[in-house]
């Protein structure tokens, strides 16, 4: 008689969203391991046709509170894209800082309060708080400090209103981004203590032979321009999307998963970012990488923890740079020519790649919408490690093993809701003889 074992967890703590897991193993053998959305669709990108060019930052920035600044930024990108229009200069700059705001808040918000519990032992940040106040303060401090520089620049801390095709609505003044430099600076050396502390925790011996897929800047790490490319051999404008990445449904899921056409699953996120661009990095983000033991590539998903610090300083440094050579623009935007094209943009959310797609007729409105989030792409992705991981660790008893598996999703920080256009678990074991 078959021996079934399931193991059911209504819903995966300390990621954004809804899923579920299941995992078939046959007489010791992962036999099936699928993870699949069951949030239902939220419908933005038919919410966004019929509506002007100019709404599209703001309806696209409620796809997430926790990073609006992607998907505003993608959505201006392709718009501009469409009518001809490049933004340069000190808005181009403002648009970095945006950009690096997000890029800490969200980053130690994911590191201190959802990832660390899992590397000492905690069911949640609350727990860890209570014998870890200092390090939870300390996580506390340093986001409010890249939650400051997106209330200055984007107008207030969650889904920004300042952001517009060409540009902003309004600039900041040079005393104003001045303001933010005393805890930017606090923030640096907290920042490389973090790297340090995180870097110390026990990782499980896990390496995949990723396709990395990110941005990448002739010139600079990158935020919100550049060519998509892979360390396996990708090198397209970003217009190309569709040539080479295909969506599909699957019956288990709500949102779509992402492919490389002809090859299968693909990395994006910090590790991606990490590995496609180090040599953009500044000296003391790969001094302090190197102290900590990262090499220009990391493998192992369950150290993009320590990745994220990195590129944590990477965006502190940045923020400074160009706090300090800010002059204020003449204007807040530029002229746009507004006509009948199709836009592409795209950007690095701090979970990974978000693609944009925008069809628009002759007076500027959307008549066909696309978004493609970072947790879409990483599906596929997230069930190869799940197996690698239920690998190596099958036999351990039933409540161990849903923590490790909760924690490989959680190095990923799913946001669940952005992907559906976790975690019920369910562990079957058949034993046949």
């Amino acid at each position: 008689m078959a021996d079934v074992r399931n193991i059911d967890v209504d819903y995966i703590a300390r990621v954004e969203g809804e899923g579920e897991m299941h995992v078939k193993v046959v007489d010791g053998v992962i036999e099936d391991v699928w993870f699949g959305i069951f949030e239902p669709p939220r419908f933005y990108e038919a919410f966004l046709e019929g509506r002007p060019f100019s709404d599209a930052p703001d309806i696209t920035a409620r796809i997430c509170g926790i990073c609006p600044v992607a998907y505003q930024m993608s959505s201006v990108h392709a718009m501009e894209y469409a009518f001809g229009t490049s933004v340069t200069g000190q808005l181009r700059s403002l648009r970095r800082l945006l950009y690096c705001g997000e890029w800490i808040e969200s980053h130690i918000l994911h590191m201190f309060l959802l990832h660390a519990p899992d590397f000492l032992g905690y069911e949640s940040a609350v727990h860890m708080a209570a014998d870890h106040k200092d390090i939870v303060e300390l996580g506390l401090r340093m986001k409010k400090a890249g939650n400051a520089i997106v209330t200055m620049v984007g107008g207030r801390e969650i889904h920004p209103i300042n952001v517009k095709v060409g540009g902003f609505y309004r600039a900041p003044t040079k005393q104003e981004l001045l303001e933010l430099v005393p805890e930017l600076e606090w923030s640096l050396e907290a920042v490389v203590e973090t790297i340090k502390l995180v870097s110390g925790f026990t990782f499980p011996n896990v390496e995949q032979d990723f396709e990395f897929v990110s941005l990448s800047h002739p010139l600079e790490y990158p935020f919100n321009e550049g060519r998509i490319v892979s360390n396996k051999g990708l090198d397209i404008a970003v217009s190309e999307w569709n040539d080479y990445f295909l969506e599909e449904h699957v019956e288990r899921s709500n949102a779509l998963h992402s492919r490389v056409r002809e090859r299968g699953a693909y990395h994006v996120g910090p590790l991606a970012r990490y590995a496609l661009n180090y040599e953009k990095l500044t000296p003391a983000c790969r001094e302090i990488a190197a102290e900590v033991g990262l090499g220009p590539v990391e493998l192992n998903p369950f150290k993009s923890i320590i990745v994220r610090g990195v590129e944590t300083l990477y965006a502190i440094e940045e923020a400074l740079r160009i706090i300090d050579q800010y002059e204020e623009p003449a204007k807040p935007d530029v002229e746009l020519n507004v006509h009948a094209g199709v836009g592409h943009g795209a950007s690095e959310a701090p979970r990974g790649l978000l693609y944009h797609r925008y069809e628009l007729d002759s007076n500027g409105r959307i008549l066909k919408a696309q978004i493609v989030p970072p947790t879409a792409q990483n599906q596929l992705t997230i069930e190869d490690d799940l197996r690698v991981v239920l690998e190596d660790q099958i036999e351990l008893p039933d409540e161990e093993l849903s923590w490790v598996l909760e924690q490989s999703i959680r190095n990923y920080d799913p946001c669940i809701s952005c992907a559906t256009h976790f975690l019920n678990l369910k562990v079957e074991r058949i034993t046949t003889q």
